[in-house]
C-alpha cells in the first residue's frame, strides 16, 4: 500500500487522517465554476447585491485551494488554518444573500413594500446585521480553535464559541422562515399570474437553500457535540456530504434560478435613500401612489388589507 503523503511526518503533520487530494481538487473546480457563473450573471443582470453570493463562492473555492496546499505541505500551519476558517464561515455569506433576495422580493411583490410592518430595505438590513453577529461569533470561534499547536483548552473554548455562533445563525433562520411563510401566504392569496408564479418559484429556492444551510448547521453541531473527542472530523466523507455538497448545491440553485431573471432591471432594485425621501414627500410617477401612512406603494391601489 502506498504511504499517505499527508501522514508521512506523523509528528509534525496537521492531519489526523489521510485526506483525498482528488476530492479537494474536484470541489475546488466545482466551486470555481459556480462562482464564475455568478460573476457573469451579476454582470448580465446588473445586480450589484450579487457580490455577496460571489464572496460566498470565492471563500468556498479558496478554502479548497488551501486544503490542496495543506495536503501537499502537511507540516505547514498556515494553509491548514486558512482552509479550516474559510470553510466554517463561507456559508454565512450565502445566508446573507438569501436575506437580501427576500427583501427585494418584498419590495417587488407586495403592494406596500412591507412585510409584517417592516419596510423591505429595513427587512434586509435587520437580517443582514443579525447575520453579521453570527458571522463574527463564528469567525472568533474558528480563529481561536485553528492551528496544529493550539492549546487544548483554547481549541475547546473556540469550538464552544463557534457552536454558539451557528446556533445563533439557526435561530435567525427560524425567525426569517416565520416571516417568509407570512409572505408566502400573501402571495398565494393573490390572483395567480406569471409574475406571482416566478416569485413563488424563487421563494421555493430560498426555502431549499435554507434547508441545505440547516443540514450543514446540524452537521457541525453534531460534529462538535463531543468536544475534541469526536471521531467525525477524522472522516472527511461527512464533511463533503453534509457541508460542502449542500453549500455547492445552494450556489448552483441560485445559478439556475438567478434573482436577476425574476426581478430584472433597475426598477426592481431598492430606491436610494435620496429617492425614498423624495417619494415620501410627493406622489409617485407612472401611476404609483402613496400609502395611507405616507410610505410609497409599489403598485397602484389594490386590496388595502392585503399588506402581508
Amino acid at each position: 500500500m502506498a504511504q499517505c503523503a499527508a501522514l508521512a511526518d506523523e509528528k509534525n503533520t496537521t492531519w489526523n487522517f489521510c485526506p483525498s487530494i482528488a476530492a479537494a481538487y474536484l470541489f475546488t473546480i466545482l466551486f470555481a465554476l459556480t462562482t464564475s457563473g455568478h460573476v457573469v450573471q451579476a454582470i448580465i443582470h446588473r445586480k450589484g447585491y450579487s457580490w455577496v453570493i460571489i464572496v460566498s463562492g470565492l471563500l468556498q473555492t479558496f478554502s479548497y485551494i488551501f486544503r490542496v496546499i495543506s495536503i501537499k505541505h502537511p507540516t505547514e500551519d498556515g494553509p491548514a488554518i486558512a482552509w479550516f476558517i474559510l470553510i466554517l464561515i463561507a456559508p454565512l455569506w450565502t445566508n446573507a444573500y438569501i436575506y437580501m433576495v427576500m427583501g427585494r422580493m418584498v419590495y417587488n411583490f407586495t403592494a406596500t413594500a412591507r412585510l409584517a410592518g417592516i419596510k423591505a430595505w429595513r427587512f434586509t438590513l435587520y437580517f443582514v446585521l443579525l447575520d453579521i453577529v453570527a458571522f463574527l461569533a463564528q469567525l472568533a470561534g474558528a480563529s481561536s480553535a485553528a492551528g496544529h499547536n493550539t492549546p487544548r483548552d483554547q481549541v475547546l473554548r473556540g469550538v464552544h464559541i463557534y457552536m454558539g455562533g451557528i446556533g445563533l445563525q439557526q435561530a435567525f433562520i427560524f425567525i426569517f422562515l416565520f416571516l417568509a411563510i407570512k409572505f408566502h401566504r400573501g402571495l398565494l392569496r393573490e390572483a395567480q399570474t406569471s409574475k406571482t408564479s416566478q416569485a413563488l418559484r424563487l421563494l421555493y429556492v430560498l426555502y431549499a437553500a435554507l434547508f441545505l444551510i440547516t443540514v450543514r448547521i446540524i452537521f457541525r453541531l453534531v460534529e462538535y457535540s463531543d468536544g475534541l473527542d469526536s471521531s467525525i472530523p477524522n472522516q472527511e466523507a461527512y464533511q463533503y456530504c453534509l457541508d460542502s455538497l449542500p453549500m455547492l448545491v445552494a450556489l448552483v440553485l441560485f445559478n439556475i434560478y438567478h434573482p436577476g431573471k425574476i426581478m430584472p432591471g433597475k426598477a426592481s432594485d431598492f430606491p436610494s435613500r435620496k429617492e425614498r425621501k423624495r417619494m415620501a414627500n410627493q406622489p409617485l410617477e407612472n401611476g404609483y401612489m402613496l400609502g395611507a401612512s405616507g410610505d410609497p406603494m409599489k403598485y397602484p391601489a389594490q386590496d388595502p388589507g392585503n399588506q402581508y
